[in-house]
């Protein structure tokens, strides 16, 4: 959607007591919030049946419990437990930020997903740069010109 700057809204729906105990909607403005400090840090969230099969087909082998939230049936077994009360959706915001710059260039602009993953998102910028009347680049020859998303981001090599 048109915005004048960057944004992500998410929404999560787990049936699970845990999701039911924390933030399952979140609204990002990058022009308001630390990327670093706020958004990047919410880490990925897997099942422990999940992680079991993952570990015996020989992937995320890089994965701890330093790195990602594991939950079982009721709990979080991360002992520190989560890093914000909306870790979990806050994440799956992160993995569209990321999907949403495989187009090439920082958007200007404000999405919203719901339940959506990686392959979704995918379809998604796909489908607008294919349809060039969805979208204009835009150049800014002044730095104040910039939206606040973007001022203190570092966008080209000096």
């Amino acid at each position: 959607a048109p915005f004048a700057g960057f944004k992500v809204g998410f929404t999560i729906e787990f049936r699970h007591p845990v999701f039911e105990q924390s933030e399952t909607t979140v609204d990002i403005d990058f022009g308001e919030v630390s990327f670093a400090k706020d958004v990047a840090r919410a880490r990925t969230f897997g099942f422990t049946q999940d992680v079991e099969a993952m570990r015996n087909a020989g992937l995320g082998r890089g994965g701890s419990l330093d790195n990602a939230i594991v939950v079982d049936d009721f709990r979080v077994l991360n002992a520190e437990g989560l890093r914000f009360d909306d870790e979990f959706v806050k994440h799956k915001a992160l993995d569209a930020v990321g999907d949403l710059y495989l187009s090439g260039h920082p958007l200007i602009g404000a999405f919203h997903g719901h339940k959506s993953g990686h392959a979704l998102n995918n379809q998604l910028v796909r489908a607008l740069l294919e349809d060039a009347s969805a979208w204009e680049e835009v150049t800014f020859s002044e730095t104040g010109e910039l939206p606040a998303a973007f001022a203190n981001m570092r966008l080209h090599p000096a």
